[in-house]
């Protein structure tokens, strides 16, 4: 038996659509599965949906970039190490990624599941800061969304 994992959505500001709490456990299952990560104990992933306000502060104190970004990772777990305890946060700020979702021609939904695989592959230990890298997660980016019946948000690149 596949020890649990409780995925923890917290709605810090106003306007998030409803339903999105499934939608989000969905993507991490997904991105578990494709990603052949196995969930090696009891383990806890925290995802928060925020305003660009919040993500703008917390981009600053930690990256040292004053604005808002479309998600942060905060992995709690060594990359591509084992999948148990508290994996980490995924933090979401809502404005961006409807002015995101708009400019991509994309629906909110999509690009609000994209995101959130972007971001649990960041807590698994997947990287995109150099190219080759780069290629290899979002080409495990667009296999997990494939899978989930949503379009290559690469393929215009």
């Amino acid at each position: 038996m596949t020890p649990p994992l409780d995925i923890v959505v917290s709605v810090n500001a106003e306007g998030w659509p409803e339903g999105l709490e499934a939608v989000a456990e969905t993507a991490v299952r997904a991105a578990l599965r494709q990603a052949k990560a196995k969930v090696a104990g009891v383990a806890e992933l925290s995802i928060v949906l925020t305003d660009d306000a919040e993500q703008r502060g917390l981009n600053r104190d930690w990256r040292g970039i004053d604005k808002p970004t479309n998600v942060l990772s905060f992995p709690q777990i060594e990359p591509f190490g084992p999948v148990t305890g508290i994996l980490g946060d995924i933090i979401l700020a809502r404005e961006t990624l409807e002015r995101e979702a708009a400019a991509l021609g994309t629906s909110f939904r999509d690009h609000f599941t994209h995101l959130v695989v972007h971001g649990f592959l960041h807590i698994l230990g997947y990287d995109h800061v150099e190219d080759a890298d780069a290629l290899v997660m979002e080409g495990l980016e667009t296999q997990i969304l494939q899978s989930l019946g949503i379009a290559d948000p690469y393929a215009d690149r």
